[in-house]
């Protein structure tokens, strides 16, 4: 053969296997995990979270996060025997509108949604602006701004639609 198709194939069989390791890291996600799977079995399968939380039932909440590329962060509870109960997406409008401005902290964003995208600050306001990307129920792309003052306390929550670049036809 000669070295030119000897590269290419070299090239394919690398991008093949490249796929390939992307369908296995992908048949393993938090959303696919079943009510009743084991502790020991879904960390085995995804891997060290996040964060881990102690809930007050004697469980235990195991974040994931698929952020800074993707859109969800994920809650796995556990029971105090160890069973998974539900596993919850929680980068969703609905849960960034819940967020009990001047009562949450920075420790309480972070437990509850993961690290942000991006650490902001400007010039109005005297904290820092943790930004979160998600994808809304009609299939929107957008940010919440979560703005924490200096003292780390929320005080406030905005959303904008995540701009994609392109040029938008209908505009």
């Amino acid at each position: 053969m000669k070295p030119s198709v000897l590269a290419k194939a070299g090239a394919l069989r690398r991008a093949a296997a490249a796929l390939a390791l992307l369908l296995l890291a992908a048949c393993a996600s938090p959303d696919w995990e079943k009510p009743g799977a084991l502790h020991a079995d879904v960390l085995a399968r995804l891997g060290a979270p996040h964060s881990t939380q102690s809930l007050p039932d004697g469980g235990q909440r195991l974040l994931y996060s698929t952020l800074p590329a993707g859109y969800q962060v994920f809650h796995l509870d556990f029971d105090a025997s160890g069973r998974l109960v539900r596993t919850t997406q929680v980068l969703t409008q609905q849960r960034f509108e819940s967020i009990p401005v001047n009562q949450w902290s920075a420790r309480d964003v972070e437990a509850s949604f993961g690290p942000p995208i991006r650490l902001e600050q400007v010039a109005r306001f005297d904290g820092d602006i943790w930004t979160y990307h998600f994808i809304d129920d009609l299939g929107t792309r957008r940010f919440a701004y979560v703005h924490i003052d200096r003292a780390g306390v929320v005080r406030r929550v905005m959303f904008a639609d995540e701009f994609s670049g392109g040029r938008d036809p209908n505009f």
